[in-house]
This record gives C-alpha cells, structure tokens and sequence, in this order.
C-alpha cells in the first residue's frame, strides 16, 4: 500500500516535502563554504568539567561535523577546543556550540555518533583563528 491508500500518510509525506528546502542540483545551502578535515577535538559539557575527545569531520565559519563516542542530545551547548597545528606550534580554537542534529555513524569498533554542531559563542580571536585554519585547510584540498 502507498500513501495513496492512507489518507494521513500522504498528508505527512506532503507536509515533509514542502519542508524541504528546493535548490538546484549540486548547489550548496550552507552560506560558508564547508572544508573537510580531520582535526582532533575536546569538548565538555557546560555543566561538567569533565573532558572528552573527538573528532572533526569537516567545518566552516558557521559550524562542524564532529564524530564523538557520546551520545548527547540536540539543543544542548558545549564548550569545545580544536586543536590544529600550524607550523611546529599546536594551535587551539576555542568557543562554545550548540547540538542541532544529531545521527548514529557505524564504525568498525563500535558505534560513533555524529553531531552538527552550530558555533554560538567566539571571542574575536578565537574567531580569528578558525578563518585561519579553514583558510589553509582550503589551500590544501
């Protein structure tokens, strides 16, 4: 039976399309440019001052894919560190961001979830320092 055959059912499916943002093919949505890396994270719980790591998938101005062992939820804003080289000096980027979807990624190991995650909160030199690194990290694609 298709949604056809249950009145509801196609109504949801409806409802979900219009909700889905229509752009042409191959054309990104994000209004930064999303660069892909593999950069060790650390991050924390506002509440806690316990430590965990991660890591980066990818990133942009706007926010990062993290692959992380924990299972926490959406809306919830965490205290993060990314650490990068630059030169023979390791470098840090600090700030805080906020879970805004979440999914289940299968690893061989074990499970890894995986979190967008939307900066919230950048001094102007921890700022400063992402556009760096998502600079040289552009150059090296």
């Amino acid at each position: 039976m298709g949604s056809a055959d249950h009145p509801a059912r196609a109504r949801a499916s409806r409802k979900v399309l219009s909700s889905v943002k229509k752009t042409k093919p191959g054309r990104e949505r994000r209004r930064t440019q999303r660069v892909h890396l593999k950069l060790p994270i650390s991050y924390s719980r506002n509440s806690a001052k316990d430590h965990y790591g991660g890591i980066v998938g990818n990133a942009s101005e706007g926010g990062i894919l993290v692959h992380l062992p924990d299972k926490l939820d959406p809306g919830e804003v965490l205290k993060i560190e990314i650490l990068f080289a630059k030169g023979w000096e390791l470098r840090t980027v600090r700030g805080d961001a906020k879970i805004v979807w979440s999914d289940l990624a299968i690893k061989k190991h074990g499970k890894v979830h995986r979190y967008g995650l939307q900066f919230q909160l950048f001094n102007k030199k921890n700022l400063q320092k992402l556009r760096i690194l998502l600079k040289e990290a552009i150059k090296t694609e």
